[in-house]
């Protein structure tokens, strides 16, 4: 409980700053996919400008299917990099924002258990049973939180070695396709 108007402004100032720090890091992680598609966007021009100048220089059919196919693997390589890179963005972008989060809910959880030994302390005789009992369900709450932020951390452990396995099996099935291409050309 707030019992003094200098409490409620620190909630509040807190409340405000973490708010902020949430925003800073979604403008953040925002710039840093910005750049990346900029820079893929900048990438994707220079190659396909270098890849029509190849592809226009071919002296007959075989030589523009050998370029053509030359091709393939460098953008399926660049293709995966993006979308690594993408991923990395979101996956940082959530775990900055699951720590500021964590750290604020730390400190309400602080101030409640405070609240709550002060209203223990000026509680009238006989009040003790049902202090106990916001006591037990904040440690319910507080347990069931943790098994939730766990278990979160888990998933996102599996994704992220699935995302990993899946990109490199589809890097080595294009390479395997190239390959087959370019025997039976």
């Amino acid at each position: 409980m707030i019992t003094t108007p200098e409490k409620l402004a620190a909630t509040n100032k807190a409340a405000v700053e973490s708010l902020l720090g949430v925003s800073a890091a979604a403008v953040a992680s925002a710039e840093r996919l910005a750049a990346l598609n900029l820079n893929t966007a900048r990438a994707l021009i220079e190659d396909s400008m270098s890849s029509i100048k190849a592809l226009s220089e071919a002296k007959d059919p075989q030589a523009f299917l050998a370029v053509q196919q030359s091709l393939v693997q460098p953008g399926t390589g660049k293709l995966v990099a993006y979308y690594r890179g993408v991923y990395e963005i979101a996956t940082q972008n959530q775990e900055e924002i699951t720590r500021l989060l964590e750290t604020r809910f730390a400190e309400l959880n602080k101030d409640l258990n405070a609240a709550l030994e002060a209203a223990a302390k000026s509680a009238p005789a006989g009040s003790d049973v049902a202090i106990a009992a916001v006591k037990s369900a904040l440690a319910a709450a507080n347990a069931t939180y943790d098994n939730v932020t766990k278990a979160t951390r888990q998933v996102v452990d599996i994704t992220e070695a699935n995302v990993t396995n899946a990109t490199t099996a589809a890097v080595k099935a294009v390479d395997a396709v190239t390959k087959q291409t370019r025997k039976s050309a």
